[in-house]
């Protein structure tokens, strides 16, 4: 297809040929499966479990929000064997804008791309949110008492254990942490790596002894009725609010579009990347039906509307010291999802600038560190604006719809590809093409209706600041239209 055409795409010898870029600007090779899987893990255990699973609960679905949890899993399954055989098959960084790319052309992969950057910069600032609620109430147990006017955003009304209020001011415990995963990015992906891995144990640790303690202490009269009677409003109970409680919590599911992005440095991406995507799929899914069954079924649902409901289902067991565990673990969860989308966001950045899309400080690489250090730095600055100022509840939906939105183009580009690069090497194959990747559309194109209108405006509003961006600056810098600048190391 014409480079010149609104429709231009790149062919699957240009996206593999990428990945042999100059030596200024390549990525090592230092991920193995087992990493991947625990990138997965890390992105994928965290705020669901640690944060929105009470929230989904109380307000949309009840205890049938474990149902949520398993019609997102469904989902989950079709489009991460579409992300499976996309990964094995174009190794490189990029991950579903990569994938647009070599199928609906170069205007839709910036729009998905566009939609990335939105996606995983809130993705990690509500992250940030969280940890800082958990961190807060940790030190309070203790007796380490942080001002909650510098630990919420403005305008954020604060309980205090005595009843009274306060209204915030500053989210400083976000901003931190956020400083310090951003170091340490700057530092190495393979130290990141290996921090990422320990922290996954621990967490896993702990979300596993709350389901093996929990399960003794459950009453089942919390189970019903288990579809709580619809409130006449759609999405708040009933069969709809279990569809709204999945759109919800899909913001958990992001890590499959992050472990994505790994690709391009993975050691034998072929084998590790199918590993990574399906096995961190499984295990979390299987995870967070646990988990959402054993809490309702120690705390009255209408009660877990709360920032930390883990800690509040450890609390009613009265089993104090493990309360401080589970917050421990916690924290450790949320900060393995920080650290991993604040990793994606920069290889985003990373392969659109390489397509002349953004400025060339984005694929910047150190020369010692080997990482893309500038675009990492600016990432972590915003983003930590952003936790700083920012109440969590704005930041959620608008991560579950740019991820359902990135999925759905996935599953597209891998019905594309079978028919346009029929003879391309696929290490993996998605077994049932057309069917499977057509039931992976469905399921997220059903999971977005049951998102509020008010979500879909934001994405439209964001949507057209991006093309605004692409029609000014990246149409007419871009490589694939204008082959003669292709950059040099930089």
């Amino acid at each position: 297809m014409a480079a010149t055409g609104y429709m231009a795409r790149k062919t699957i010898a240009d996206i593999v040929g990428s990945a042999d870029v100059e030596e200024g600007r390549k990525l090592s090779k230092t991920l193995g499966a087992t990493s991947i899987t625990a990138m997965g893990i890390g992105a994928i255990i965290g705020a669901g479990i640690f944060v929105l699973t009470g929230t989904a609960a109380a307000q949309f679905a009840g205890p049938a929000i474990t149902l949520s949890f398993v019609l997102g899993g469904i989902a989950c399954a079709f489009v991460g064997l579409c992300y499976s055989e996309l990964a094995a098959m174009l190794p490189v960084c990029g991950s579903s804008y990569t994938y647009t790319y070599a199928t609906l052309g170069e205007i839709f992969a910036w729009i998905i791309g566009w939609d990335l950057i939105l996606e995983y910069a809130m993705g990690a600032a509500t992250v940030a949110v969280g940890w800082s609620g958990y961190i807060v109430s940790l030190l309070r147990n203790v007796g380490i008492e942080i001002p909650p006017t510098v630990a919420a955003a403005p305008g954020t009304i604060v309980k205090l254990p005595d009843g009274s209020t306060l209204t915030g001011v500053i989210n400083l415990p976000a901003v931190l942490i956020i400083a310090i995963l951003t170091t340490l990015l700057v530092l190495g992906t393979k130290e990141s790596a290996r921090l990422n891995n320990v922290m996954v144990a621990v967490k896993l640790t702990v979300v596993v002894a709350f389901i093996a303690i929990g399960v003794f202490f459950i009453k089942p009269e919390h189970w019903h009725p288990f579809i709580p009677t619809n409130t006449g409003q759609f999405g708040s109970f009933g069969m709809s609010g279990i569809l709204r409680g999945s759109a919800v919590v899909f913001f958990a599911f992001i890590g499959f579009d992050a472990v994505s992005t790994a690709a391009q440095e993975a050691r034998r991406p072929q084998r590790d990347m199918p590993i990574g995507i399906l096995g961190s799929l499984v295990i979390c899914t299987v995870l967070y039906i646990l988990v959402a069954a054993v809490l309702t079924g120690i705390v009255p649902y209408s009660e877990l509307n709360v920032p930390d409901p883990i800690a509040k289902g450890v609390d009613a067991i009265g089993l104090n010291w493990f309360a401080i565990l589970i917050k421990i673990g916690a924290l450790t969860g949320l900060t393995t999802v920080i650290l991993v989308l604040l990793y994606g966001q920069s290889r985003i950045f990373f392969a659109m600038s390489q397509d002349g899309l953004l400025p060339p400080m984005f694929s910047r690489v150190h020369s010692r560190l080997h990482t893309p250090y500038l675009s990492q730095m600016l990432i972590g600055t915003v983003v930590a604006i952003v936790a700083a100022l920012t109440p969590i509840g704005v930041l959620g939906e608008m991560v579950s719809i740019g991820t359902l939105f990135a999925f759905v183009l996935v599953c597209g580009a891998v019905i594309y590809l079978r028919r346009s690069d029929s003879d391309a090497t696929r290490p993996f194959r998605v077994p049932g093409v057309p069917l499977v990747p057509v039931l992976g559309i469905l399921f997220c194109l059903l999971l977005m209706v049951g998102l509020p209108l008010i979500t879909w405006l934001r994405l439209v509003v964001w949507l057209v600041i991006g093309m605004t961006i692409y029609l000014s600056y990246g149409r007419n810098r871009s490589v694939l239209r204008h082959p003669e600048r292709k950059r040099a190391p930089v």
